[in-house]
């Protein structure tokens, strides 16, 4: 399974349309060769690289969406994917766009492919999605994309 972005490249820099610097809007995702036998697809993204002094796990959430359609191929810029939307570290039941304080950042995009949905109210966070993914995940795959801050 794959997950890529015609706005950026792995590892590559997210342009700043998709950040708090403009309009923090969600960039494009595409999805590829989902294994047989799925039922569900989740997708997280998240920042592993928050100042101990704004979080002190470290990790901001900026979408959570669960219970995709399995048979969902692309996620259009600027839009509501198919399926739940989870709650981030924000507060927000969206996408909600890098906005570093400090420094460059990585955002994980990270998708998940599961043999069973998931029963979760809309709302959940990232923890309560891992916690009932546990044991039903066929596969994942990731997308890292960098920002840092507009001077």
């Amino acid at each position: 399974m794959q997950i890529t972005s015609k706005a950026f490249s792995n590892g590559g820099k997210i342009p700043s349309l998709y950040t708090c610097d403009d309009k923090n809007i969600n960039p494009p995702l595409e999805i590829h060769q989902v294994p047989k036998g799925t039922v569900t697809l989740v997708l997280i993204m998240d920042d592993p690289d928050v100042p101990p002094n704004v979080r002190k796990d470290g990790l901001y959430v900026h979408w959570v969406v669960y219970n995709m359609p399995p048979d969902t191929r692309l996620i259009a810029e600027n839009s509501t994917p198919p399926g739940t939307q989870g709650k981030g570290t924000g507060g927000v039941m969206r996408y909600d766009g890098p906005c570093p304080p400090d420094r460059e950042h990585r955002y994980y995009f990270k998708l998940y492919a599961l043999k069973t949905p998931l029963n979760l109210k809309a709302g959940a966070t990232k923890s309560d999605v891992e916690t009932a993914m546990e044991g039903i995940i066929l596969e994942e795959a990731q997308l890292m994309g960098r920002y840092v801050r507009l001077k």
